[in-house]
């Protein structure tokens, strides 16, 4: 038997955000069932808890249906709002990941309510691509230039003018999934006019995922990408709200602290609430 337990991340509120299945006694599973019990959880990702070997306090292996990623946002911060539940009781955790260790920081009053991770710093480049993406998302432009941003994952962002238009993206799933490991990223200002308030929709075939409710991974660049191109100054915290459409609210919050010349830090913030514990029987 294998533990596992069900969490709706980047939310405080059950069956909102996004949903992670975290495997926390996965002893003994190959790296072909854990993928096959990704496949059987058929969530945008499970992750598999396994003892340190870096210095760490756990090992985390990330698993989409379709595949293995060395870093992603929403799994690890939902793994860590469980680990601290549970078995961490400190205000702490190193995590180990395929991108190196990630950091994380809880806030408690009884329970977890809110936690911080550090990001990998995102490497950049314009997208080769651009023309052929924007086809497959039915839109004609973006409002910033079409660059991939990488910190495990590789999210390309694609600006809207407003929320409307974000809405009602009409994708052509097939088109997009010819964008092999590519995340697309549409973003869009909030009504409200504020410019660190955001509205966010993820789109990626090529992970196995036709639409995300919550991408942490995708935050924390969404931030840089916004600061290199002038849209909002350096430290300023952006808010990222996601899934809407798919009737499952995220909310994100993520800074990039730095300059033109150097990023320094990429860090992303929110809540996650435990909804469901079980155990897997493979006999």
């Amino acid at each position: 038997m294998n533990a596992y337990v069900i969490v709706d991340v980047f939310t405080d509120t059950a069956l909102d955000g996004n949903p992670l299945a975290v495997v926390t006694g996965p002893a003994g599973l190959s790296d072909r069932q854990m993928q096959r019990i990704a496949r059987e959880m058929n969530l945008s990702e499970t992750t598999f808890v396994l003892p340190p070997e870096a210095g760490g306090d756990v090992r985390v292996r990330i698993f989409t249906p379709l595949s293995e990623l060395p870093f992603a946002g929403h799994p690890t911060f939902g793994t860590a709002v469980v680990l601290a539940e549970t078995s961490h009781p400190g205000d702490e955790l190193r995590m180990e990941t395929g991108m190196g260790i990630v950091p994380f920081w809880f806030d408690r009053s009884g329970r977890v309510v809110r936690a911080r991770m550090l990001q990998p710093i995102p490497t950049w480049e314009p997208y080769d691509r651009a023309a052929d993406l924007l086809a497959a998302l039915g839109l004609p432009s973006s409002t910033l230039p079409v660059e991939v941003y990488r910190n495990g994952p590789r999210h390309a962002y694609i600006g809207l003018d407003g929320v409307e238009a974000l809405s009602g993206l009409q994708v052509d799933q097939l088109a997009l999934a010819t964008h092999p490991d590519l995340a697309a990223n549409c973003f869009a200002p909030d009504p409200d006019g504020d410019v660190t308030h955001w509205r966010t929709r993820m789109f990626s075939p090529a992970y196995g995922v036709v639409e995300d409710a919550g991408t942490g991974s995708a935050a924390g660049p969404l931030a840089v990408h916004l600061a290199r191109h002038g849209v909002l100054p350096y430290g300023a915290r952006i808010t990222v709200r996601q899934g809407i459409e798919m009737g499952r609210p995220s909310t994100i919050y993520a800074q990039v602290a730095g300059d033109a010349e150097r990023i320094e830090r990429v860090e992303v913030a929110g809540s996650a609430v435990v909804v469901a514990r079980g155990t897997l029987n493979l006999r």
